[in-house]
């Protein structure tokens, strides 16, 4: 009997470009079924910008029905009030998740990067091109937002949570295992490794 697929909404949080993308995770299979970006007027008040981001949020969930939300965590600017806003954001789009019973999971932007290339310091440009790597992308990109939240969604799957797979109990990790879960990496995702 085939699982049901899973579906991933990925956030890039922002409250000028907010990028956002549906992706469909099925066993190692990757689709990415919708990704974009809202681009917010800078000019308009702060919290109507946050009212759109709600909206836009709540009718992708009524469209897609996802099980989970992988939002990009804010990194730490030195512009306090940017970061304030940006946080306002990211607020946002984790309270509709979570009024509408997703499973909401935040990653640093270096953990999304360290999950699709390998190197927590790449660039954008690399890790658009590693998605395309991942899986079929016929999408052109206007704006990295949109890949930064495919790329969120992605990291979901490979850490295990757009897998539907039976959960086990924690166990603890020794430092000989480190070697042993580079290789169940590579014999999970042979695709990923050249």
């Amino acid at each position: 009997m085939q699982k049901k697929a899973k579906i991933i909404l990925g956030i890039d949080p922002g409250t000028v470009i907010m990028g956002y993308s549906i992706l469909e995770s099925s066993g190692n299979s990757l689709r990415m079924l919708e990704m974009n970006v809202v681009k917010l007027n800078g000019k308009k008040d702060m919290f109507e910008r946050l009212g759109i981001i709600h909206e836009v949020i709540q009718q992708l969930i009524k469209k897609y029905h996802p099980d989970d939300m992988a939002i990009e965590a804010p990194f730490f600017g030195k512009n306090v009030q940017s970061m304030l806003k940006l946080g306002r954001a990211q607020g946002i789009a984790i309270a509709v998740g979570i009024s509408n019973n997703l499973h909401v999971t935040e990653y640093s932007p270096k953990k999304i990067k360290q999950s699709i290339t390998g190197n927590g310091n790449a660039n954008k440009e690399q890790v658009w091109k590693m998605l395309n790597n991942i899986m079929p992308l016929s999408h052109s990109l206007q704006y990295y937002d949109a890949s930064d939240a495919l790329a969120v969604a992605v990291c979901h799957h490979f850490n295990g949570h757009g897998l539907n797979i039976s959960s086990k109990p924690a166990t603890k990790k020794s430092k000989t295992k480190k070697a042993s879960a580079w290789e169940d990496f590579i014999k999970k995702n042979p695709d990923r490794v050249s």
